[in-house]
């Protein structure tokens, strides 16, 4: 792992498009060794959308293999370029919204597109946050990843197993909480809510928590810009009635809107995690492999 971040550093020197490129090789490389991943991907597309033609997913899930594998690498120039680098890179539409941080407690949404992470650097060059954690299983590249996450503003990180409690603690001590919604951790505190149609275990965190402080849900993306330029971070106007008296109607209004960003950049989603991994009781799995297509 040190070998890979010593590179990773190394790799942060150069031109954005020349890095593009190299990581788009190795994602084209994964697609086509990385079997059991790649079968995800294809599943996921397979029931997110049975409009499209067989051959569109594949490339779809080639492409995202592409922007993931690309994703990565860029990490290295948001853990290591300077800060003026970052800034020619980014464009923030329409702007960090500092104001609506100021004014109360406030969750900033970022769904999982693979610049998720530069969803963050964009905040973090404004403003401290917090956010939940898990873990990785390597020591060293963990280090890592907390300190380049950390490095322009003081970051609070709470794990899962908390609870809520530490983290509305620190959303009315003025910190926007910067939460990540939509994977699959289970049935607890979830909800079967569709995404695309499908059965999904949904977190109703982000309206419990609205509920429970009153918080302002912004949601943000970040996407690739076109021809290696840099990245687009969109950030949404602020919910309107948001999440009012039904959790469940209010996970649904989360899920419909992140339905029409994933439709906006589809191989930037992250299609390679299980999202429907988590059944209805006596419903069988989507990704045995007998499953269609699995």
């Amino acid at each position: 792992m040190r070998l890979l971040l010593g590179l990773m550093w190394l790799l942060h020197w150069l031109p954005l498009p020349l890095l593009g490129r190299i990581g788009e090789g190795i994602g084209s490389l994964l697609f086509a060794l990385v079997r059991s991943r790649r079968n995800i991907a294809l599943t996921n597309l397979r029931l997110c959308m049975p409009q499209v033609s067989d051959q569109a997913r594949r490339t779809i899930a080639r492409r995202h293999f592409q922007a993931y594998a690309r994703s990565v690498l860029e990490r290295g120039v948001l853990w290591w370029a300077s800060e003026a680098r970052l800034k020619r890179l980014l464009v923030v539409e329409p702007r960090v919204p500092l104001d609506q941080i100021g004014s109360g407690p406030t969750i900033l949404l970022c769904p999982h597109f693979v610049c998720l992470d530069v969803a963050g650097v964009a905040v973090m060059l404004d403003s401290a946050l917090c956010s939940i954690y898990t873990r990785q299983q390597n020591q060293v590249f963990d280090q890592a990843l907390r300190k380049g996450r950390s490095r322009f503003r003081p970051v609070k990180l709470f794990s899962r197993a908390e609870g809520v409690k530490p983290i509305i603690r620190a959303m009315r001590d003025g910190l926007p909480f910067f939460m990540l919604p939509d994977m699959d951790f289970g049935e607890k505190d979830a909800e079967f809510v569709p995404f695309f149609g499908i059965p999904a275990a949904t977190l109703t965190a982000p309206a419990r928590i609205a509920g429970a402080t009153g918080a302002k849900v912004i949601p943000v993306v970040a996407t690739f810009l076109p021809n290696y330029r840099g990245w687009k971070v969109s950030f949404y106007p602020a919910w309107e009635d948001y999440p009012g008296t039904d959790m469940v109607a209010a996970t649904r209004r989360m899920n419909a809107f992140i339905e029409e960003r994933v439709m906006e950049a589809p191989s930037e989603y992250f299609w390679a995690h299980k999202r429907f991994k988590t059944r209805p009781p006596g419903v069988p799995s989507l990704y045995a492999a007998n499953a269609p297509n699995a």
